[in-house]
């Protein structure tokens, strides 16, 4: 790797261990995909040769998924360990070498959800247990792989009586927990780190607000830092989130109109596009919402509302080491050098580690609302 970067690979079956040299020497490249919201993955290639014991390991398995394979990235960026991805090997394939060269061993895998979605619990009976503590409950089952969990709790804590209805659960543990996610207008994910090993469950709202990432820089002579950047402006993406609300004792459906900001989900751009929804073609967000209380649909739509704020977007490559860090997802980061139009401050929606031998690169995404910056500088 290159001198200030250091990457550490860990494997096993529920602890990982540090692999041995000869494992590492044969990692020729690395790419590590982390999304806002959703399943995180990843892909290993190996160079193997004859002797390798990657080969006996290929061949102990019979071909099948090492699915509790486990699996810890960390690259290590001046000094500073980052946890890019904690997860199982899900699919490997073995490609045999060609006139005498290295076979390539592939494997490929995702976050810890992997194990999450196994087993169908549908059933499980949650007797007199919110929401939150349903979620609570069924992470708990993943705390011996280090999964700590970070529940949010709703404005809408729903217990029932157990004489009148005990939930149960529907589906595998991660399909149960998207839906009462959703269900509150939430997001589910796993965020690996900070040390190895270990991981938060983070289940709550979808939060484009805190502190900002050190500036991406383009064109901008020697201050320039990104190896490419470019952005787009839908005008067709921006729409009025509408909820309707039936009243029982009129009888009358009713709208009610969200706005697209919250202070979860701040503007960061001055002037977002018209609305195409504006001249009356207010559609509801989910044909369900009528008969959920006034708040838990609220919710829901105020959660729409941001995903259809996203009318700029943009995409991009970097350097890490030119950039001095690891830009992360789920987290803030500003844009210089664009034009009035798109500099500013920007949601970092996912990001892709590209890894191999003296190089270090990575693919970004990136949203917000409207053009125009809303702050008056961007700090480097």
């Amino acid at each position: 790797m290159l001198e200030s970067v250091q990457l550490s690979l860990l494997l096993g079956p529920l602890v990982p261990l540090t692999v041995p040299r000869a494992a590492l020497d044969a990692l020729v490249n690395v790419e590590v995909t982390v999304n806002d919201v959703g399943t995180s993955g990843f892909q290993l290639a190996f160079s193997l040769d004859k002797q390798s014991p990657l080969q006996v390991l290929f061949l102990l398995t019979g071909g099948s998924p090492i699915l509790f394979l486990r699996v810890v990235l960390v690259a290590t960026v001046n000094g500073v360990p980052n946890v890019l991805i904690d997860g199982v090997i899900t699919h490997h394939h073995l490609a045999p070498g060609d006139k005498g060269s290295n076979s390539t061993l592939t494997l490929t895998g995702e976050d810890l959800t992997a194990l999450m979605n196994q087993s169908n619990w549908s059933g499980f009976p949650f007797p007199a247990c919110p929401a939150e503590a349903r979620v609570a409950l069924l992470l708990a089952k993943y705390a011996v792989l280090g999964v700590v969990p970070l529940v949010i709790p709703s404005v809408l804590i729903d217990e029932p009586l157990p004489t009148e209805l005990i939930p149960s659960q529907q589906g595998t543990d991660l399909e149960y927990i998207r839906g009462l996610a959703a269900d509150v207008g939430y997001v589910f994910y796993l965020d690996p780190g900070p040390v190895p090993g270990t991981s938060k469950a983070y289940w709550g709202p979808q939060i484009k607000a805190g502190p900002v990432q050190p500036a991406l820089n383009a064109d901008m002579d020697a201050y320039t830092n990104v190896e490419s950047l470019h952005f787009n402006f839908d005008q067709q993406q921006n729409k009025i989130p509408t909820v309707f609300i039936y009243n029982e004792e009129t009888g009358v459906s009713f709208p009610i109109p969200l706005p697209p900001v919250t202070p979860l989900n701040p503007p960061l751009g001055a002037i977002p596009p018209l609305p195409t929804n504006i001249l009356g073609d207010l559609q509801p967000v989910r044909d369900d919402l009528a008969k959920r209380s006034i708040p838990q649909a609220i919710m829901i739509g105020l959660a729409t509302a941001s995903q259809w704020s996203e009318a700029v977007t943009g995409e991009g490559t970097l350097d890490v080491t030119r950039y001095g860090g690891i830009l992360k997802p789920r987290q803030l980061v500003g844009v210089r050098g664009a034009g009035l139009a798109f500099d500013g401050l920007y949601y970092v929606k996912s990001v892709t580690h590209k890894i191999k031998r003296g190089e270090y690169k990575q693919e970004f995404k990136l949203s917000r609302n409207g053009l125009v910056s809303t702050v008056p500088t961007v700090s480097p």
